[in-house]
């Protein structure tokens, strides 16, 4: 797995569309069917879109990810909160690979969310996570996770290569798709304009994803030991179909 790096410094600008409120809505749905938890690990946190309000609204939080310059992006921005607190809401930032991470204590829930499962290239590496977030679980524990769909690495391989343009950042980017594998290669030339002369510097990243036949993953998480797992598509409490992008686990221990 490849931790962000220069990427991390302009992550949350080239990323301030995606849908973080609807991941959050979608939580809290699941939860009122399965009761509202007190501890929440966000697994693959990055720079704590998700984690950040949930802390605000009151949960204990345990932020994860894998990349320090992440975190410390993370940790900035909730540092930079005009209340750091709300209610008994907390956040402890810790990096650890999601493949085997591991707490002090159990936890009520564990959220993965913006398809971080896909950056696992092996089906060992996601049913190690899956293992280790069913230990890291308390019996009755929900692990809430979504991932892209097959079709949709296709779709990205069609569609590109896409392009930005703005006055503060623009990006190339291309991708490469390798069928056997269902795995796709993101290339990116970003051009991000430096805040303390005006210039702009240009740097590379590649990111690699792979997608997983949605029947796998219900098989590989059974074999971790949870004892349910309900599927859903696209932010809805409904069943996927062909045309879903992204598809969502309800895993219960």
């Amino acid at each position: 797995m490849r931790a962000y790096r220069q990427f991390a410094s302009v992550y949350d600008r080239l990323m301030e569309d995606m849908p973080y409120p609807e991941w959050l809505r979608f939580a809290r749905q699941c939860w009122e069917r399965t009761g509202i938890p007190e501890t929440v690990v966000d697994l693959g946190c990055g720079t704590g879109n998700i984690a950040i309000p949930l802390a605000k609204s009151g949960f204990r939080v345990f932020g994860i990810d894998l990349s320090a310059e992440m975190l410390a992006v993370a940790r900035s921005k909730w540092d930079a909160q005009p209340q750091r607190y709300s209610g008994d809401g907390s956040i402890r930032w810790l990096q650890q690979d999601m493949r085997d991470w591991e707490l002090p204590e159990r936890v009520d829930t564990v959220l993965s969310f913006c398809d971080c499962i896909n950056y696992l290239l092996e089906e060992e590496d996601v049913e190690a996570a899956f293992r280790a977030t069913r230990r890291g679980l308390k019996d009755g524990g929900l692990f809430l996770f979504d991932v892209h769909a097959p079709r949709q690495l296709e779709r990205y391989a069609e569609e590109q290569p896409f392009t930005l343009d703005e006055r503060d950042i623009a990006y190339i980017w291309t991708s490469e798709y390798t069928p056997d594998r269902r795995e796709i290669e993101h290339h990116l030339t970003i051009f991000a304009r430096d805040g303390e002369d005006g210039r702009f510097v240009r740097f590379e990243e590649t990111h690699v994803q792979r997608a997983y036949e949605p029947e796998w993953i219900r098989g590989a998480l059974m074999r971790a030991g949870f004892s349910h797992v309900e599927m859903y598509a696209d932010f809805k409490l409904e069943r996927p179909d062909d045309n879903a992008e992204r598809l969502f686990f309800a895993a219960t221990v």
